[in-house]
């Protein structure tokens, strides 16, 4: 019987959806169109293809462990606390640019549709209340969290369905040639498929809170799996309407999808997928300010951070470390710098992926069991590492230092907690 205090299945799913789609799919369409024409759906399946590979490695370490945490547990538990500490930290200051970039990015959209969210006063204002009531909510309890987290959910995937619904019908063909590009070099394939991997990103923060949902080994797996299924599915279908209603017009659009459902839908179309952007950062805010706090709990209850922010209420919310990472947060969100900041996060996160990856082959040997396993042995596992580095390879160097610095910084802190705890 589920347990009504705490996630259930089609609330975990929801939960990873609402923390995938986010600002990335209504902005990338034409950056991908203008790097490598209508044959960028192709990198779409490509990085479909990747991230369900790494889907799945999730799904089976996930089958595993019953904690929070996520990839910093599973790092843990197969190299050693060290490399668990360094994942763990990489996800913490992830989720800090992320949250603060999705407040931001609120602010931005809403500029849109109301000029007076650009002043300076009043666009800090919106960002610090963002943060502080999304904080509020998650302390009231996880019923609260949930519901709201569900609501805004499927309200941000009403008008996605509806863009792909009707748009598809006003399709052209002729828009899609060439679908194989002759100029297309590793560079611009590796570049693209950054940029659009970006948009993928988030799905393993759904075993991050694992302690908060009903069965997780059986459930979270599951979810997994069928959110990113959903989500590369409206991935591949929005760049589809979007080359095929707006062609070559495309790559030059710095509103792509709102542009495209304009041409089928008129004005009506642009207030409703303006109005969907709005739904969709609100709810990547709602899914990161429940996911961030418990970054930090699973860190404390090893020790690695302060112990008092796994301490937790009536409500059973760990309500310091949610009060923390609002305070840490808030300065970032008011530097106001984001733009650079889609592409850091995106090359960060394979500190998660890869060696959550990687320890599918390491619990196998140990003969660790897990509610779902990974098929073809060690193929994809393996592949998905492989391909993650050459990715890698394909970043600038700023992307480089700035998404994976936090790993040098994480060294002495490392060995300052660990000192402490000696002395405690």
């Amino acid at each position: 019987m589920e347990n009504n205090k705490k996630l259930g299945l089609w609330s975990i799913i929801l939960l990873g959806i609402n923390g995938i789609i986010g600002t990335g799919i209504f902005l990338l369409p034409g950056k991908a169109m203008k790097l490598m024409g209508p044959g960028s759906i192709w990198v779409y399946f490509f990085d479909m293809a990747l991230v369900m590979a790494m889907a799945l490695c999730f799904a089976e370490v996930s089958g595993i462990f019953n904690k929070n945490g996520g990839p910093y547990i599973y790092a843990k538990e197969a190299f050693g606390e060290f490399v668990g500490f360094e994942v763990g930290i990489m996800k913490l200051v992830v989720g800090f640019i992320a949250w603060a970039t999705f407040a931001v990015g609120f602010t931005t959209a809403l500029s849109n549709i109301w000029p007076a969210a650009a002043n300076t006063v009043v666009k800090d204002s919106i960002e610090i209340g963002i943060i502080i009531i999304l904080s509020i909510i998650n302390i009231l309890g996880v019923n609260f969290a949930k519901s709201l987290n569900n609501i805004m959910t499927i309200a941000k995937l009403v008008p996605l369905v509806l863009f792909i619904a009707i748009g598809i019908f006003f399709i052209k063909g002729g828009n899609f040639v060439p679908m194989f590009p002759t100029k297309v070099t590793t560079v611009s394939f590796g570049a693209t498929a950054i940029l659009i991997f970006f948009a993928f990103t988030g799905f393993e923060a759904i075993a991050v809170a694992a302690e908060d949902m009903d069965n997780p080994k059986k459930n979270v797996p599951i979810a997994i799996i069928i959110a990113m299924f959903l989500v590369s599915v409206i991935y591949i279908l929005i760049q589809a309407v979007s080359i095929g209603t707006l062609g070559s017009k495309l790559a030059g659009s710095s509103t792509p999808v709102a542009q495209s459902a304009s041409v089928f839908l008129g004005s009506f179309g642009g207030i409703l997928v303006t109005a969907g952007t709005l739904i969709s950062i609100g709810g990547i805010n709602m899914a990161e300010s429940f996911i961030l706090p418990r970054s930090a709990v699973a860190l404390a209850e090893d020790g690695l951070l302060p112990r008092a922010l796994a301490k937790k209420n009536k409500s059973g919310t760990p309500y310091i470390a949610i009060i923390v990472t609002a305070v840490l947060t808030i300065p970032i969100a008011l530097s106001g710098s984001f733009t650079q900041l889609a592409a850091i996060s995106a090359i960060s996160r394979f500190t998660q992926y890869i060696p959550t990856c990687l320890s599918v082959i390491i619990f196998r040997r140990k003969g660790m069991k897990s509610t779902f396993k990974v098929p073809f042995g060690p193929i994809l596992p393996i592949l998905s590492v492989v391909i993650s580095c050459w990715l890698l390879t394909q970043a600038t160097k700023v992307q480089i230092t700035w998404g994976l610095g936090a790993i040098i910084i994480g060294i002495p802190l490392y060995f300052i907690m660990k000192k402490s705890n000696k002395v405690n």
